[in-house]
């Protein structure tokens, strides 16, 4: 089971987690990326650091676990720069890359990766923002696992909570809810009222097409107002898909027949 929350802590990760991490002090994200790469490479991964600048394989060599892994192959370093593709091209990418490790005998790939050069403009953030769902509901199927680093003083906080919104588990309350992949739809956790509905948008925006039908679960919201739940279903109905919504509150019911909204569906 993936795992879905905040937290301030890297390892124990599953083998297709995916954490945002934004960060203030680039010594401090080095080491968290570090711990995040050697509790991989403990359970079979090959791991990837990747991030700006030359000489990326110091930042790396202190920690005796990871320089080992360098030495051999099980670890390796990249440049961002190498990194900088469309959304389903870098997809693709990773993709290639599991089964490259997979073929030579890990149980996965998992990469740390600074990607705050990638979505420093508007245009930027919204492909890279696509990037983050689409890679994200890659993992929900196979053994690949990231932690995507974003440096809080490059950002505007707009743009951190857009990019926090995305993940299943970050390490702050950047955004109000989380919206992220499953199997055969998408997750919300957190709270969704009129002040999040922007974001909430956003989010949607950033999704893939939604299949028919538009599986929502809903069991990790603490709460919804009428002016998420509309969204949802203009979300659904944008796509041509019946929207079902899982959730364990008697509350979304009565809300979604208060509303009227026949093309919306709950489920437990």
């Amino acid at each position: 089971m993936r795992t879905s929350g905040v937290t301030d802590v890297v390892v124990g990760m599953n083998p297709n987690d995916h954490l945002c991490w934004p960060f203030d002090d680039f010594a401090e994200f080095r080491a968290r990326a570090a711990e995040f790469l050697v509790d991989g490479l403990r359970q079979g991964q090959r791991v990837c650091y990747v991030a700006r600048g030359d000489d990326l394989a110091t930042h790396l060599e202190s920690e005796p676990v990871l320089g080992e892994a360098l030495r051999d192959g099980r670890a390796e370093v990249t440049g961002l720069e190498s990194r900088h593709h469309m959304p389903e091209e870098q997809v693709a990418a990773y993709a290639e890359a599991t089964r490259a490790a997979l073929r030579d005998g890990f149980t996965g790939l998992r990469v740390a990766a600074d990607a705050t050069a990638l979505v420093r403009s508007s245009d930027s953030l919204d492909a890279f923002c696509r990037y983050e769902h689409l890679i994200d509901k890659y993992m929900t199927a196979e053994p690949f696992s990231a932690m995507c680093g974003y440096h809080r003083a490059e950002l505007s906080e707009p743009a951190i909570a857009r990019l926090n919104s995305l993940h299943p588990v970050n390490n702050a309350w950047c955004a109000p809810f989380r919206l992220h992949a499953t199997a055969d739809g998408i997750a919300l956790h957190g709270e969704i009222d009129g002040v999040s509905l922007d974001l909430l948008s956003l989010a949607l925006q950033n999704a893939a097409p939604a299949r028919d039908p538009l599986r929502v679960d809903a069991t990790g919201l603490r709460f919804i107002d009428h002016h998420g739940l509309l969204a949802l279903q203009g979300y659904a109905r944008s796509n041509a898909a019946t929207l079902v919504l899982r959730s364990q509150r008697s509350s979304l019911p009565r809300l979604v027949s208060l509303l009227e909204l026949r093309d919306v569906e709950c489920v437990r």
